[in-house]
């Protein structure tokens, strides 16, 4: 118990005016990920760089599509979606690879952002339980009384898991949100019990089934997956940016998304082994072929093209609308959390 508070405190932390820039903020931009030095300078705030679901902003740096567009631009790490999405609000960083929920939370409270590049139609996320917890929880339904793992309050993985509870009849109230980030801090909060259950992404995933930590309950990886649980496609992990910013730099703005189209192309036509090759040595953790197969397991949430992809706002949408009473007394245009404009043109 004395863990998930230390847990829940940390993700309170988290959730300072977005007027604020976190600590966690600055730590992460004394490690910045950086290009030639050269051309138009740009910060990007990717929410956990090392994730499989964010692989193309660290991919796109290794292939030399950000320099060969005359970009120079400057990655940066956040643990958590919503962590990243502050850093944005707070004119920190010029744009943030996170989910596209985000950009409709944000509405509703008199944000203007959109996604400009749509790296994926699922979630990449998956519902995992303990190995221990496994004969309790055999569906979303047993969510009641337990103590579920989200990387932090606010973040699309507590945005998700408040949707399967209550799409399965159990109420946001009756089970208790643990924020333990991703990687090794959620895996010992399951080995350790301070969480039944939670989810995360690979390569995450893939480690917990590797040391027979838990087993998988819901499955986000792909579109049929997405379909199951959440009703449609689920755009996920994009590019977005504060609209104000991209009408004045289109010109930069279009220079991103040609750089990050060609990298969904190029993972299109290439092997998980091949992308991992690619990728920073230190990213596999010392297991090469599990880390590879983190990459297989979650390669068809991407999309080949960047276009957003048709309903998905729209399911997006549904989803938040189940449990988030600023969407339900809200009425989102939709239309204003996205643009195809710079896909088209990059097609």
């Amino acid at each position: 118990m004395r863990k998930s508070a230390r847990y829940s405190t940390l993700a309170a932390a988290g959730l300072l005016a977005l007027s604020s820039l976190t600590a966690c903020a600055n730590d992460a931009a004394g490690t910045p990920a950086t290009g030639s030095g050269k051309g138009t300078k740009v910060k990007i705030m990717v929410g956990g760089l090392d994730k499989v679901i964010y692989l193309p902003a660290m991919l796109t740096q290794r292939l030399g599509y950000f320099d060969a567009e005359g970009l120079n631009v400057e990655l940066l790490t956040e643990p958590a979606g919503v962590q990243a999405e502050t850093a944005l609000v707070a004119g920190q960083v010029q744009g943030t690879v996170g989910f596209y929920d985000h950009t409709l939370d944000l509405q509703t409270k008199g944000k203007a952002v959109e996604s400009v590049v749509q790296f994926s139609r699922a979630p990449g996320e998956v519902e995992v339980v303990s190995t221990k917890a496994a004969g309790d929880i055999t569906s979303p339904k047993d969510f009641k009384g337990k103590k579920l793992g989200i990387t932090s309050l606010g973040s699309s993985t507590d945005f998700l898991t408040k949707y399967l509870a209550v799409k399965n009849g159990v109420k946001v109230s009756d089970f208790s949100p643990v924020a333990v980030g991703a990687g090794a801090t959620f895996i010992s909060a399951l080995q350790q019990g301070s969480i039944d259950g939670g989810m995360t992404t690979d390569p995450t995933v893939a480690t917990i089934l590797d040391k027979k930590a838990g087993k998988v309950l819901v499955d986000m990886r792909t579109p049929e997956g997405s379909q199951e649980a959440l009703g449609g496609p689920y755009p996920s992990s994009s590019l977005y940016m504060q609209t104000d910013w991209v009408n004045g730099h289109k010109d930069t703005v279009q220079k991103m998304v040609n750089a990050f189209v060609k990298t969904l192309k190029w993972m299109s036509t290439h092997s998980a082994a091949e992308i991992a090759a690619k990728m920073p040595a230190d990213y596999a953790q010392g297991d090469k072929a599990l880390y590879t197969q983190s990459i297989e397991s979650t390669l068809p949430m991407f999309t080949k093209d960047g276009v957003m992809p048709e309903n998905g706002p729209e399911t997006v949408e549904k989803v938040l609308k189940a449990f988030n009473t600023n969407i339900q007394n809200a009425d989102v245009d939709l239309g204003k959390t996205y643009t195809t404009e710079f896909v088209e043109a990059a097609k």
